[in-house]
């Protein structure tokens, strides 16, 4: 006994397509995206392998798997942009490597990252000196500054959690980051603060940072999302948090 066939259109899919490589061990990225993505954006997420202890030479490793992490978002349709979510990662590997990496295993109009996309957005604000608090130990956040100064931004004022393992970083509490904050920007002759990580949670605290310091507040995810959007031609929602999605 046979079934019955039917037949079926097609039809064009148009929205704009975003790519996210997340880290293996990190618990947060999605959420973020999610939440600054407007609901008409489709997001294809991946993950590369991570280990959860974070040290220069476990971050360097993850140059090995980007381009089959890559390899793994759908291959039916262009990405308008792909973004690596590891801010450390990226000061690591280097901007034009991870670049090279993804855009050899995927067709994307862009590639991104958060260290480009923090350069980004100190530039849209005018941004030249950032106190940055880090949640990391000293070598790889060491990098990151050096990397930031390479490209021109200053980190005069620094702080860090000293933090080795990434299941410890998503669990830092939003009141202890606000606390940290508030106490490392006390008296700071700097522009703007940096939250940096992508698995730190810092949706909650970016606007009641603001009203408190007066000064842009960028983070990991935030910074990533907008560059994204900025890339694919992607108007933000109204409730994306931060003076950077008002410039």
């Amino acid at each position: 006994m046979s079934g019955k066939t039917f037949s079926f259109e097609t039809v064009q899919l148009s929205e704009p397509r975003l790519g996210v490589i997340a880290l293996q061990s990190d618990e947060t990225i999605e959420r973020d995206m999610r939440f600054l993505l407007p609901q008409e954006v489709d997001l294809f997420v991946s993950r590369v392998p991570s280990d959860e202890e974070v040290s220069a030479a476990t971050l360097a490793a993850m140059e090995g798997h980007l381009s089959a992490a890559a390899g793994l978002f759908p291959g039916a349709g262009r990405m308008d942009a792909v973004g690596y979510g590891c801010t450390s990662g990226t000061a690591q590997i280097g901007v034009a490597t991870v670049a090279a990496k993804v855009q050899a295993a995927t067709d994307t109009a862009a590639v991104t990252q958060p260290l480009s996309s923090l350069l980004a957005a100190c530039h849209a604000l005018g941004v030249k000196r950032v106190a940055l608090l880090s949640p990391y130990v000293a070598e790889v956040s060491g990098r990151l500054r050096k990397a930031l100064s390479e490209a021109g931004i200053e980190t005069p004022v620094f702080g860090s959690f000293e933090v080795a393992t990434e299941a410890t970083v998503v669990r830092i509490a939003p009141r202890s980051l606000e606390e940290a904050a508030q106490s490392l920007m006390a008296g700071a002759q700097v522009d703007a603060l940096f939250l940096s990580c992508t698995n730190l949670r810092t949706m909650e605290v970016i606007a009641p940072l603001e009203a408190r310091l007066g000064k842009p507040v960028l983070t990991s995810n935030q910074v990533l999302a907008w560059h994204m959007m900025q890339l694919a031609g992607v108007r933000p929602p109204a409730h994306a948090p931060g003076r950077l999605f008002r410039v």
